[in-house]
């Protein structure tokens, strides 16, 4: 008696058209999840805001929908506190801002040498992102009060009178400023010390070669190198400050951002608007000007970038 071994059944394959077919399709299909999901969170309260920003809505009744058009727009604009937190968002933005870059500018090159112990002092840098919005703002809060404040103390030791942080308009914004600034310092610097850490060291050798001194080094080879990561901490920190909101809303817990709205910013009138006054549509109109504003203030950055860049290029 015989057996005949018999070959193992193969699995049948798709025709060739068909699997060239597949193979072209198969990128769409590894990111469709972010895109369905950017859709569904993303593009749809976009779109979704700015058809409730035609209507008249209120908290209290969401669905009574009342067409106004422009109207709130018109409102928008008409209201002087509308243009008082854009106004303080500009400054509380700029006062943030260039101080934070410029230091975290400064902390990136120190780390950037071979430090004893710097591995640790990159952790740190992160310690003050890490920390909650609430926490910081709250601790600092504490030290920018007027009676008790750690900051008062040591201005009256130098004979500075008591500042009053929470009420002045320039001190209350210098107050929510210096939250900013000590948050994200520490993460700006680490993305500069990536930056820099991505410059050919053939660089630095050959302008120590000509005789650069460290500060010509830093002038000459560190910052055009660094050209395209500051463009893009600049964009970032100009969207982060036009969004503005926990920082203010937390230093006194006030949403009209002080007694007379001295230190309140876009993100903290748009609340307002929406669950302070109720008026759901004046406050996705707000929400759809803060976009328009972010895109037109990335597109400027830009803009001014590549012509700077280009100048330089035509040199």
């Amino acid at each position: 008696m015989t057996l005949t071994a018999t070959a193992p059944a193969r699995a049948a394959r798709p025709p060739a058209p068909l699997r060239r077919r597949l193979a072209k399709l198969s990128p769409y299909a590894y990111i469709a999840p972010f895109f369905t999901l950017f859709a569904a969170f993303g593009l749809f309260p976009l779109l979704y805001t700015a058809y409730v920003s035609l209507y008249r809505v209120e908290l209290q009744t969401p669905g009574q929908m009342e067409w106004r058009g422009l109207d709130n727009y018109t409102a928008l604009f008409g209201d002087e506190y509308f243009w008082t937190a854009l106004r303080n968002t500009f400054t509380i933005g700029v006062i943030s801002t260039v101080p934070q870059l410029l230091m975290a500018l400064g902390l990136a090159h120190l780390l950037n040498y071979k430090l004893r112990g710097r591995t640790f002092f990159r952790t740190t840098m992160l310690l003050p992102y890490a920390t909650s919005v609430a926490a910081a703002t709250l601790v600092f809060a504490q030290l920018f009060g007027r009676d008790f404040g750690l900051i008062n103390y040591l201005l009256g030791l130098v004979g500075i009178h008591p500042v009053d942080w929470q009420s002045g308009t320039v001190a209350s914004q210098i107050a929510v400023s210096t939250i900013v600034t000590w948050r994200w310092t520490g993460y700006n610097a680490l993305i500069y010390l990536a930056g820099m850490q991505s410059i050919p060291a053939d660089l630095y050798e050959a302008a120590e070669l000509d005789g650069a001194s460290r500060w010509r080094q830093f002038l000459h080879v560190t910052l055009p190198g660094l050209r395209p990561t500051i463009l893009f901490t600049i964009v970032v920190s100009t969207i982060g400050a036009t969004q503005l909101f926990g920082e203010p809303l937390l230093f006194e817990g006030s949403i009209s951002g002080g007694i007379s709205h001295q230190y309140q910013t876009l993100g903290l009138y748009m609340y307002e608007q929406g669950w302070g006054f109720f008026h759901l549509g004046r406050a996705a109109a707000t929400a759809w000007v803060m976009f328009v504003l972010i895109v037109l203030l990335v597109l400027v950055n830009t803009a001014l970038a590549r012509r700077r860049t280009g100048k330089e290029t035509a040199r």
